[in-house]
């Protein structure tokens, strides 16, 4: 009995799926950066089964959350947003461990809603599959929406399963990579951590047995002399008062750092803040090296912004990267000039750092915020770039920049003025 006829459309698809895989398997085993492989990842699945929009979302133990770490489509989730790891259909899928297809997200009662409504993005239909680590554990999910011609099927599901497996394997492969870096590099900073606070205790010391000296002495004065050297105890309490803060900035500095380094990020400590006030002690601070350059640090608008809820120290260390970033961009007698505006009607203030410096060629300026980006001094290490982000993210702001070479560059944030309050920008619960 003559065997059966080949089906063509079955061997057309079976050749496509191995076609995809040499494609894949090329393209993700030649990256060892985790970022760079989610987002290859990604862009990759969305091609192959040409649909509009998707995310990874890697699995967090400690918070038992799934978070966004790379989002494409027209109206992106920003990276950072976590949901629940037992909600929604991807959270099912992640428990689970089998994939699902979504025809219309509209009947399922699995589809966490919150994502959507926080982005303005209309989810269709969807297939997510689960990321498994080689012995079968669950790392993280991937979603791919709204097929372009069409509805997302079984063919497409069958290419997908490809690439999640060679995408979980070359995620953790470059995990253990990056784990071995980061332990060097952890370790080192928790070295120079220690040396610097052992460095700086005499200063500190040293500093409260000034005030107490100027205490005593200011106060054994007659009332006349001690009016007349007011100015000069002023002046005193001030330089006392910068040196205590700057100890306690390079150690909040020192950690912010080592914190970046390992991927964690402390939940912000929201509390009353009053952006004028953070942004002057960025300036005070950085006024001496700006001098010395010829830059001038300007301020506008600031004095009217409302209070916010925000985390002052880091809400600090992201405006000190910003500027100190921008002075040496700026030529002899240039500026650097931090706006400020509220928005009242829509619950959010914007801030701008502008510099009239030598501006980013274009491939830089479009790839600063991604897994892409790089830093164009020379030693730099594109950290300060992620601790902005960061900061930025934890209190569910946005940034984007502007940058034209020969002419300068501009940083646009965006925060809310409450981002503890419900319907917050990228406010995700349940309605």
């Amino acid at each position: 009995m003559a065997a059966p006829a080949p089906d063509h459309q079955e061997v057309a698809r079976l050749k496509r799926e191995l076609e995809a895989a040499s494609r894949i398997s090329q393209a993700l085993f030649q990256l060892t950066e985790v970022d760079e492989l989610v987002e290859t990842a990604l862009r990759t699945a969305l091609d192959e089964v040409d649909a509009q929009a998707g995310s990874v979302l890697l699995a967090d133990p400690e918070s038992q959350q799934l978070i966004f770490q790379y989002s494409i489509g027209e109206k992106p989730v920003p990276r950072g947003t976590g949901i629940p790891w037992d909600k929604g259909i991807a959270g099912s899928v992640f428990q689970s461990g089998e994939p699902a297809i979504t025809s219309d997200v509209k009947q399922s009662a699995h589809h966490f809603a919150g994502i959507d409504r926080a982005t303005g993005f209309v989810t269709r239909d969807m297939i997510t599959l689960p990321l498994k680590r080689w012995k079968g554990e669950p790392i993280g999910v991937l979603n791919v929406l709204n097929k372009r011609q069409g509805r997302l099927d079984e063919h497409d599901l069958s290419l997908l399963t490809i690439l999640s497996a060679f995408a979980a394997l070359a995620i953790q492969q470059a995990r253990l990579f990056e784990e071995a870096k980061k332990a060097e590099v952890v370790d080192l900073l928790g070295d120079i951590g220690h040396d610097l606070k052992n460095l700086l205790q005499p200063v500190v010391s040293g500093t409260w047995l000034l005030q107490t000296e100027l205490d005593e002495h200011f106060g054994s004065l007659p009332p006349a002399d001690a009016e007349k050297g007011k100015a000069t105890r002023d002046s005193c309490n001030d330089a006392i008062g910068m040196v205590q803060r700057m100890t306690e900035r390079i150690h909040d500095r020192v950690k912010e750092i080592a914190d970046c380094v390992k991927g964690l990020s402390a939940p912000p400590r929201f509390a009353p803040c009053t952006v004028a006030d953070v942004v002057d002690s960025v300036l005070q601070t950085l006024r001496v090296l700006a001098a010395e350059k010829g830059v001038a640090l300007r301020t506008e608008g600031l004095d009217r912004l409302p209070r916010i809820m925000a985390d002052e120290r880091r809400l600090y260390n992201a405006f000190y990267n910003l500027v100190n970033n921008a002075i040496p961009e700026v030529l002899k007698g240039g500026s650097v000039t931090v706006r400020g505006h509220a928005e009242p009607g829509n619950g959010v203030i914007l801030l701008s750092v502008t510099d009239t410096g030598r501006g980013m060629p274009p491939d830089v300026r479009d790839h600063l915020f991604t897994a892409r980006a790089v830093s164009t001094k020379k030693g730099g290490t594109g950290l300060g770039t992620k601790i902005v982000k960061d900061v930025v993210d934890a209190h569910k702001g946005t940034i984007t920049v502007e940058s034209q070479v020969g002419v300068g560059t501009t940083f646009h944030v965006r925060l809310p003025l409450d981002p503890t309050r419900a319907g917050s920008p990228l406010d995700l619960s349940p309605r």
